[in-house]
């Protein structure tokens, strides 16, 4: 089980573990949204989720959405990231970020030298980073982890 590192109202941090293995079927060649296809009877295919999803073990977590900043591009209250400490920021990436003793998660847009996290609902405010803010890109959102 993930370990927790971090709890907040906007977001929690669990460690990944990435040391366990777990063969699951998968369809190839793709699921059909429109008629059945006949191939569900010959998935003989497995895929390690760990494999495929955590390219850089040692610098991935886990972050449990709190709130609605993000739905626009997807991200809803409960949702899974999956966050890479190990890429660069990179202007229009989602990262989650620590600002001010909070971390948050939005999309990063970089001009000039200025710094502003973007929701992806309108009913959030643009927060410009300004020099007086502690703040830091803390990592890049790989994956979301929905569940229905």
């Amino acid at each position: 089980m993930a370990t927790k590192l971090h709890s907040s109202k906007i977001i929690d941090i669990y460690s990944a573990l990435t040391d366990t293995e777990l063969e699951l079927p998968v369809v190839n060649s793709g699921i059909s949204a429109g008629f059945p296809s006949p191939a569900l009877d010959f998935v003989d295919i497995s895929i390690d989720l760990n494999k495929h999803l955590i390219k850089h073990p040692s610098a991935t977590f886990y972050g449990r959405v709190k709130g609605h900043s993000l739905k626009n591009a997807g991200i809803d209250d409960g949702d899974l990231l999956i966050i890479d400490r190990s890429l660069e920021p990179q202007n229009g990436k989602i990262a989650v970020c620590y600002i001010d003793g909070e971390f948050t998660a939005k999309r990063i847009k970089i001009k000039k030298d200025e710094i502003w996290l973007m929701p992806e609902n309108e009913n959030y405010a643009p927060i410009k980073v300004g020099k007086d803010n502690d703040f830091l890109v803390w990592g890049i959102v790989t994956h979301v982890i929905k569940s229905f």
